[in-house]
C-alpha cells in the first residue's frame, strides 16, 4: 500500500491483500483477508478493514467489533444512523485514499459479509463516486426506508451489485435479503442486480458462493 495510511484510520490497522502484478483495481471488504486470498486476481488489491469494538445493544451492550450500534436484525428495528453515516465516511475515506493513489473509483469495488455487506451497500448508494460494483453477502440494506431520496446526488444508479443469501440463514433470513434485492431495485437498474440463495446455507459461505464472487470482481474489474 502506498502513500500515508495514518491518514486514514481503518488503513492503518486493515489486512492488505497485495496483487501479485501491477494493481490496477481494489476491492474492500470487512474481515474476509483468507477468503479473498483464496479466490484474488493477481492485477486487484484486496483491502480488509477491521470493524472497531463498541457496545452493541443486541448483545447486551457488550463491546464487540462492529461496524455500527445493531439495536435489531428485522426490517423494522430501529437503526444507529449516525453510527451507520459515520461508518460510510471512513469507508468514503478509504476509497478517497486509493484513488489519491491512482486506482480510479471505478475500478473500486465495495464488498462485506453480514454487517460488513450491509455498510457496503449503504456506502456505494451514498457515494457521489462511480464504483465498479458491490458484493453484498447475507445483508440488507441499512435505513433502508430513507431511500431512493438518500442516493439522489449517488454516482451509482448504474452499479451492478451481486447479493447472495443462505436459504437457511438463521440471523438475516433469506426474505430480508430478497425484501432488500427488491428495494434495491427501485434504486439503481435493476438489470444489474444479482441475487442468488443457496440452499441448506446458514449464516456464513460456501464455495458455489465464493465463485459467484470471484466470476463477479472479474467480469466487473477485467485486467487492463
Amino acid at each position: 500500500m502506498c502513500g500515508n495510511n495514518m491518514s486514514v484510520p481503518l488503513l492503518a490497522e486493515a489486512v492488505t491483500v497485495s496483487g501479485t502484478e501491477k494493481e490496477t483495481a481494489a476491492v474492500r471488504e470487512h474481515g474476509w483477508a483468507d477468503t479473498m486470498t483464496a479466490i484474488r486476481l493477481p492485477h486487484v488489491k484486496y483491502i480488509c478493514p477491521h470493524a472497531p469494538r463498541i457496545p452493541v445493544t443486541l448483545n447486551m451492550k457488550m463491546t464487540m467489533p462492529s461496524w455500527f450500534d445493531l439495536m435489531g436484525l428485522s426490517p423494522d428495528s430501529p437503526e444507529d444512523e449516525a453510527g451507520i453515516k459515520r461508518a460510510a465516511e471512513n469507508i468514503k475515506a478509504i476509497i478517497d485514499h486509493e484513488v489519491k493513489n491512482g486506482i480510479p473509483a471505478n475500478r473500486v469495488m465495495l464488498g462485506g459479509f453480514s454487517q460488513g455487506g450491509a455498510l457496503s451497500l449503504y456506502t456505494a448508494l451514498t457515494c457521489q463516486q462511480q464504483l465498479a460494483g458491490v458484493v453484498a453477502l447475507s445483508c440488507w440494506l441499512p435505513l433502508h426506508k430513507s431511500f431512493p431520496q438518500a442516493a439522489s446526488t449517488s454516482g451509482n444508479r448504474d452499479m451492478p451489485i451481486l447479493q447472495c443469501h443462505g436459504e437457511m440463514d438463521p440471523m438475516i433470513p433469506v426474505q430480508f435479503g430478497a425484501m432488500t434485492a427488491e428495494k434495491l431495485k427501485v434504486i439503481v437498474n435493476p438489470q444489474k442486480i444479482t441475487f442468488r440463495t443457496y440452499p441448506g446455507l446458514m449464516h456464513s459461505s460456501c464455495p458455489q458462493e465464493m465463485a459467484a464472487v470471484k466470476e463477479f470482481i472479474e467480469k466487473q474489474l477485467p485486467r487492463i
